[in-house]
């Protein structure tokens, strides 16, 4: 396991409880009986739990995408109630500000909670899988009950909702419920990012480094324009950079030079940037990260080439290369401190990096 971490300081176990917010009306479910089916790396077959009700914790970000998250959230909850069940106690919490959805989640498990759903785009998402550790660790295992592991959901209403592209999802919170309501778990691998000095940060979409990572720093101040938010920001990016000379360690291996990188991606799974299919071999459950690199790219590349990289053909142009890593070590040779980083769309700082994959690490209602 990683021993130091990254730039971003991970909220302490002792933050305030969150209020969780429970919905009293009975409903009904095709769930039966707080059965689940269990597919994957959790062995297969169907799991008899006992017949007292599922905890479902519901993570919603108000704020998500320009506020619609909210809107949507409280048009859904009457067929949430209707479609989940008398089975299950369905929670809300509401986060309240950056990092607060960490804080739900580790509570939530610690509580007991079968599942934590996130429900908004990328970021609180994002949030929610850190909140499944804490020091290295699943917050599950700290119970002392290895029988009982909260499951991850997802109802995708995001700006972007990258990641639930891989799966083929769409923002249709009525399809996610039902994925819900199924209960099917698949276990998903997460990957880990380790800084010398600072706490363990995980993701389960993409990390980048250098123009895209920058690019994306830059849109998130423009998410009250949508997608759009992510050709502002690239445009921004692009002021005043230049390609830098790296070096890349992989799976403990030997140093190796890169030259003239301009992005260089570590996928969990394939998309990112509103779409853009960046990681095409990457897959969530395979135990690998794909690596891709492009390297020397003008700012009209970009442009010649945008469509390829909208639907993952950019493997096949010069000065772009993938590889299927365990982990990998990521420094700028010139070490000027001003290199990006971002992972799931959040920024963690600059470089160096270590980037490592855990198998398995999470089940998730799929």
């Amino acid at each position: 396991m990683l021993r130091s971490n990254c730039c971003i300081s991970v909220p302490p176990y002792t933050a305030k409880k969150p209020s969780f917010h429970r919905l009293q009306n009975p409903i009904s479910s095709s769930l039966s009986s707080g059965r689940i089916t269990l597919h994957g790396g959790g062995g297969g077959g169907a799991v008899s739990s006992s017949s007292r009700l599922r905890d479902l914790v519901f993570v919603v970000n108000p704020q998500g995408a320009n506020g619609r998250t909210a809107k949507e959230w409280k048009k859904l909850l009457p067929y949430l109630q209707t479609r989940l069940g008398k089975d299950c106690n369905i929670k809300e919490s509401l986060t309240s500000g950056p990092s607060h959805a960490i804080d739900i989640t580790r509570e939530a498990i610690r509580d007991g909670a079968d599942a934590v759903i996130a429900v908004g785009g990328d970021g609180t998402l994002h949030e929610v899988v850190n909140g499944f550790f804490w020091e290295g660790k699943p917050v599950s295992s700290l119970n002392g009950e290895a029988s009982h592991s909260a499951a991850l959901g997802l109802i995708p209403l995001g700006t972007g909702s990258d990641f639930a592209r891989t799966f083929g999802w769409k923002n249709d919170p009525c399809e996610a419920v039902e994925r819900i309501a199924k209960g099917i778990r698949s276990s998903v691998d997460v990957g880990v990012i380790d800084h010398k000095g600072s706490n363990l940060h995980y993701f389960i979409n993409v990390a980048d480094v250098h123009l895209s990572a920058k690019a994306g720093f830059y849109a998130s101040k423009y998410k009250k324009f949508g997608n759009l938010c992510y050709v502002i920001g690239a445009l921004q990016a692009f002021m005043g950079h230049h390609n830098r000379d790296m070096r890349i360690k992989v799976n403990g291996g030997e140093w190796e030079i890169y030259p003239q990188v301009t992005a260089l991606c570590v996928g969990n799974a394939k998309y990112f940037g509103g779409g853009m299919k960046i990681t095409p071999n990457a897959f969530p459950g395979n135990g690998n990260l794909e690596v891709v690199v492009l390297q020397d790219f003008k700012w009209y590349d970009f442009i010649l080439k945008l469509h390829k990289l909208y639907n993952g053909t950019h493997l096949s142009v010069n000065n772009v290369n993938s590889r299927s890593v365990q982990s990998i070590e990521i420094e700028e040779i010139s070490e000027s401190g001003s290199i990006y980083v971002q992972s799931d769309g959040e920024h963690l700082g600059f470089l160096p990096r270590k980037f490592q994959v855990l198998p398995g690490a999470i089940n998730m209602i799929s």
